[in-house]
């Protein structure tokens, strides 16, 4: 391949990344002038336009969105030839770009990361908290945790197992409010829930006798993030449905009980580490994929 071509696609990918090219330049050690020549002169090439540019946003075009996949499998392949020739490169480095929900990141990711980078010290993390879904490939991300199934096509999603969904509320509210026995009891508490469209309100049970059973549930509060469900229900309000590794902390201190046991709740779904699909992926990516199915080994 042409070193100009390669220089290019470099560049390309970095400024996808970056999303500007003043801040691509930094990280190449380029002036902006420089990188906005090269991406001049890739565009010439190839007769179409592949990014669109704003006074404050440059995203990809639908073809620049094509041709960055297929820079990044070049890219990620030179890195896999060259580690594989050079052992005394096997220890990664280099950026990772990580998107967690923020009851993931508080109770998981964070307390594991000291570990990681001690075991890998060359490698930083760049890390964002949301519970809304983004798009990998707009928000410049190499990683998202995200429960669900994979929906995009052109990503892959690597399972770090089932997280285990269950109702829980604080003594002192149960104290005051009584204990559900079934799920029908559900109706006359204060029930905190997300505010998700697909959520619905609605809470659905899987019984000891293997029948289902669907609650629909009201409450005075509806959150974006379980952050803040966890909050209400350590302060008394409310009856919440959370995941285990959310509210594990909680439990084993007291602070919170779980309701209906022995009623699974039916929602429960896969926790997925989702990546850009390609044959081979960076080792930096796939070592911390690997750290973060062991640190979740049975703690879902």
């Amino acid at each position: 391949m042409n070193v100009n071509r390669w220089k290019e696609m470099l560049v390309f990918a970095q400024v996808v990344q970056s999303g500007s090219f003043s801040a691509a330049a930094r990280q190449l050690d380029l002036t902006p002038s420089a990188v906005a020549k090269l991406i001049a002169r890739l565009e010439q090439r190839v007769a179409i336009r592949l990014l669109n540019r704003t006074t404050r946003q440059l995203h990809p075009t639908p073809e620049g969105r094509l041709f960055h996949e297929s820079c990044l499998k070049l890219l990620a392949d030179m890195e896999e030839a060259e580690n594989r020739i050079a052992p005394q490169n096997d220890a990664p480095r280099g950026h990772l770009r990580v998107n967690a929900s923020l009851s993931f990141g508080h109770h998981v990711l964070i307390p594991a990361l000291p570990a990681f980078f001690k075991c890998y010290p060359e490698v930083t993390i760049d890390l964002t908290l949301t519970d809304t879904l983004i798009d990998l490939l707009e928000e410049r991300t190499d990683i998202a945790i995200r429960h669900g199934a994979l929906k995009d096509s052109g990503l892959v999603a690597r399972k770090l197992g089932d997280s285990r969904h269950l109702l829980v509320a604080s003594p002192a509210y149960l104290a005051r409010h009584g204990t559900p026995q079934t799920p029908a009891d559900l109706v006359r508490h204060n029930c905190l829930d997300f505010n998700f469209s697909h959520s619905l309100s609605e809470w659905r049970f899987r019984l000891p006798d293997g029948s289902q059973q669907s609650v629909a549930v009201r409450g005075n509060l509806q959150a974006n993030n379980g952050e803040t469900l966890l909050q209400m229900a350590l302060a008394d309000m409310g009856i919440s449905r959370m995941s285990y590794f959310h509210v594990a902390e909680a439990l084993r201190a007291g602070r919170l009980v779980e309701i209906l046991a022995g009623c699974h709740v039916a929602d429960s779904k896969p926790l997925n580490a989702i990546y850009h699909s390609r044959c081979h992926i960076p080792a930096r990516i796939r070592l911390f994929v690997d750290f973060l199915a062991e640190q979740l080994h049975g703690k879902l």
